[in-house]
C-alpha cells in the first residue's frame, strides 16, 4: 500500500478519497461508538487505500470526535433543527466539514463546502445537500470572513 506523503502537496483526489471514507468512518464512530484506531485499521485493512492521502484521513478521523463539542456549537446556531434530530450521515458531513472550516484553514472555504455538498449527496438524503450548503456557507460567513473578503473579494 503505498502512502501519500505530508511533506508533498496531497493531490485533490487524494484528499476527496480521505473524506470520502472519512465521512464512512465518522458515522461508524457516530452509531457505534467503536475505538478510533480500531475503525481505522478496520478502513485501512478492507479498502484500497493506495490512492487516498492517508495522513488527511487519520487527521479528519481523530480530529472530527476530539473537537466534537466545539463543532457542535460551531453548527448548531445554524441549524433548523436539534442535533439529535438531524440524520447521523448529515451529523458526519457537517462535523466533518466544521473539522475542516475551523482547524484546516489550508483548505479554501469553498472547497470544503463543495466537497460537502458532494459527499452529501452521494451519502445523504435526497435534498440534504442544499441543507449542508446552507449551514457551511453560513459558518464560512462567520469563521472564514478574512478568507471571503480577501483580495480577490476587492476585484
Amino acid at each position: 500500500m503505498s502512502r501519500i506523503s505530508g511533506n508533498q502537496k496531497a493531490s485533490p483526489a487524494a484528499r476527496r478519497k480521505a473524506r470520502h471514507f472519512a465521512v464512512q468512518a465518522i458515522y461508524q464512530w457516530q452509531l457505534a461508538g467503536a475505538n478510533l484506531a480500531q475503525i481505522e485499521a478496520e478502513f485501512r485493512t478492507d479498502n484500497d487505500m493506495s490512492k487516498v492521502d492517508l495522513e488527511y484521513f487519520h487527521d479528519i478521523l481523530h480530529g472530527v470526535p476530539r473537537e466534537k463539542a466545539q463543532l457542535d456549537a460551531k453548527i448548531e446556531p445554524f441549524l433548523d433543527r436539534r442535533l439529535d434530530e438531524m440524520t447521523p450521515v448529515e451529523l458526519a458531513i457537517l462535523r466533518l466539514g466544521a473539522y475542516e472550516m475551523v482547524h484546516r484553514i489550508d483548505v479554501p472555504y469553498k472547497v470544503v463546502i463543495n466537497e460537502a455538498v458532494e459527499l452529501t449527496k452521494i451519502f445523504g438524503a435526497t435534498d440534504g445537500h442544499k441543507f449542508v450548503n446552507g449551514v457551511l456557507d453560513r459558518l464560512a460567513q462567520r469563521d472564514r470572513m478574512v478568507e471571503i473578503r480577501g483580495p480577490k473579494a476587492s476585484q
